[in-house]
């Protein structure tokens, strides 16, 4: 059942952050409404304590896609339908683009935004191993101004993020990639469609004169946040790509994931597949990358 609230409908971000200031930590904002609006159903204790809802459907500065010669921006009021569809994300982020079409289905992608996809920081957020190979800084608007923070380090522990509660996400604003990568985004969920996420990676792979000149890897469902795992990262650059290499690595990303969840009685089997799944896309994005040589 949901509860009676108190809705605000600003039209503007510095009317956003004038409502967040003045309120109490009852207060919170809906864009899409994909989670919290289920939560309250269910009667989630995340959301128990809510009094007040500032609806973002009408504030239009957060809801754009942009480029320039060094970024994308992207507000974070977009929906996944929008970013699935939008041509500066396919042809510069097409690991996002992947990740946006499998969310779901088109009511939902139509409702999700991206920012409320990873905001409440949930470990089946599809967005959040795509944006964290791909650097994405994050804008965050209060009362007191605007600062920049990494998506990496803005996420803390499940269902914990370091935005403020006098704070809002405006904006996600992704480098370009001036160098040829080649990428991969990866999904595995107990069924074809409509399925939350069991298992996510998404990876960056830069090799010239057949060596790892760069390597970016992020996981997803299969650790309690998602999260860069620069230490496997670290031990593939400089090396030459080979299949000995992939099969240490896939080991290495095994243990991490168990440093970091530890034994559970899932772990048998998800560590195997993570295992396997993981070689595999190396494989792939090796031999991608030699194709993309010999066509130059």
């Amino acid at each position: 059942m949901i509860p009676a609230l108190k809705i605000l409908s600003p039209v503007s971000v510095k009317e956003v952050v004038t409502i967040l200031s003045e309120n109490n930590t009852g207060t919170r904002l809906i864009a899409g409404g994909t989670d919290i609006i289920p939560g309250f159903q269910i009667n989630s204790k995340r959301f128990r304590e809510i009094d007040c809802l500032i609806d973002l459907a009408k504030v239009d500065e957060i809801k754009s896609i942009s480029e320039s010669h060094d970024e994308i921006t992207i507000g974070a009021a977009c929906s996944f339908t929008e970013i699935g569809k939008n041509k500066i994300i396919e042809s510069n982020l097409p690991l996002l683009t992947e990740a946006a079409n499998s969310i779901g289905n088109p009511q939902i992608r139509n409702r999700a935004t991206i920012a409320g996809n990873f905001v409440n920081n949930a470990p089946c957020a599809d967005s959040v191993p795509p944006l964290l190979v791909y650097d994405a800084i994050l804008e965050i608007s209060s009362s007191n101004g605007n600062r920049r923070k990494s998506l990496d380090e803005t996420l803390l522990n499940p269902y914990q993020t370091s935005v403020l509660p006098n704070e809002f996400i405006t904006k996600i604003i992704i480098p370009k990639k001036h160098k040829n990568y080649i990428g991969t985004f990866y999904k595995l969920g107990r069924r074809r469609a409509v399925a939350i996420s069991r298992l996510t990676l998404a990876l960056l792979l830069l090799v010239e004169d057949d060596q790892i000149k760069d390597i970016k890897i992020a996981s997803g469902a299969i650790t309690p946040i998602g999260m860069r795992l620069r230490e496997l990262e670290e031990s593939c650059k400089g090396k030459s790509p080979n299949p000995q290499l992939f099969k240490e690595v896939s080991k290495k990303l095994g243990k991490k994931i168990l440093d970091v969840t530890g034994l559970r009685w899932s772990s048998h089997y998800k560590v195997k597949v993570v295992q396997q799944m993981f070689y595999q896309l190396l494989e792939k994005l090796y031999i991608e990358s030699k194709e993309a040589e010999i066509e130059k």
